[in-house]
């Protein structure tokens, strides 16, 4: 990753970086401004907003700059969440906590299952 770089990862690795480049978006920079806000003066510099972060609709394929609607609860809401998930749960807990929940699950499809 990135594909043809020869760099491998696993998958709780790969998901780790998109969730970083995701969360990227919303981090202030080395000047303190965040790519989520774009040009907007008003939620870069004034005190009441720029502490702020808005959800926008989609973003800037080269910016990260919100754009569309702000108040999104939908898929960008989403990022909140994967920001907390790699914050507080590392790769090897995360596996072992799927094969948990995988072995204790009675209602867990069995693939080539046929009803009798």
């Amino acid at each position: 990753m990135p594909d043809g770089s020869g760099k491998r990862l696993n998958l709780c690795e790969v998901a780790k970086e998109i969730g970083r480049r995701l969360t990227s978006i919303f981090q202030k920079d080395g000047q303190g401004k965040r790519p989520v806000h774009g040009t907007a003066s008003t939620f870069q510099e004034d005190p009441y907003w720029r502490d702020y972060a808005l959800f926008y609709e989609y973003f800037h394929g080269d910016t990260g700059a919100g754009v569309g609607a702000s108040h999104q609860t939908g898929w960008t809401g989403a990022i909140a969440r994967i920001m907390h998930l790699f914050a507080s749960v590392g790769a090897e807990n995360m596996l072992q906590q799927s094969k948990d929940t995988s072995a204790g699950d009675p209602h867990r499809r069995r693939s080539h299952a046929v009803d009798g």
